[in-house]
């Protein structure tokens, strides 16, 4: 209620006409200069003119990029389907280019991989191993990483041991079930 009563009294004070009417002040010529602001000639800038070309640009692009009526592409994509010649070429050569780095290293493997098999772990690129600057190593000096080699050629012997073992008792089940079959025939 409080605030309705400081409203209320604020209006009716704005309504009261003031008790003495002030006169505009004169000058000390006793006339009254009203000079008007000079005239100025703005332009528009250039955010309307930019803006004023894009809405034509944009409806005129809009019209290019629609298909057409009986489904055909649109001129847009006629005009950059034009490009598409230059780029086979390139396809091509890219396709040709692959083809040979991926019969590269397959030769390469088989040559590494060929005669007597190793017992080191066979990497896809063991050359990656020591590639490469390890941190905080001064240049010219690489870290020692045989430790790591021998880890995985230590688990690569125990893993084909462990793979000769099941194929061992595989052959002996079998030569097992072999000289069982003729026993039961009988």
């Amino acid at each position: 209620m409080q605030a309705l009563r400081q409203r209320a009294t604020c209006a009716a004070r704005q309504t009261r006409p003031t008790s003495a009417i002030r006169n505009a002040r004169g000058y000390a010529s006793g006339h009254d200069h009203h000079h008007a602001a000079p005239e100025v000639k703005e332009g528009l800038g250039p955010a309307f003119y930019i803006f004023a070309g894009l809405l034509p640009t944009a409806a005129v692009f809009y019209n290019i990029s629609r298909p057409g009526a009986d489904g055909e592409p649109s001129t847009i994509s006629k005009y950059l389907n034009q490009f598409e010649a230059l780029n086979k070429d390139h396809v091509v050569r890219n396709a040709l280019r692959t083809d040979a780095l991926e019969q590269a290293a397959h030769d390469k493997h088989l040559f590494m991989n060929a005669g007597p098999k190793s017992p080191h772990v066979e990497l896809k690129t063991p050359e990656l191993l020591n590639s490469g600057s390890p941190w905080n190593v001064p240049a010219g000096h690489y870290a020692n990483l045989d430790h790591v080699t021998e880890h995985y050629r230590k688990a690569h012997i125990a893993d084909e041991e462990r793979k000769a073992k099941k194929l061992a008792e595989k052959a002996a089940a079998a030569q097992a079930a072999a000289q069982a079959a003729p026993q039961a025939e009988a």
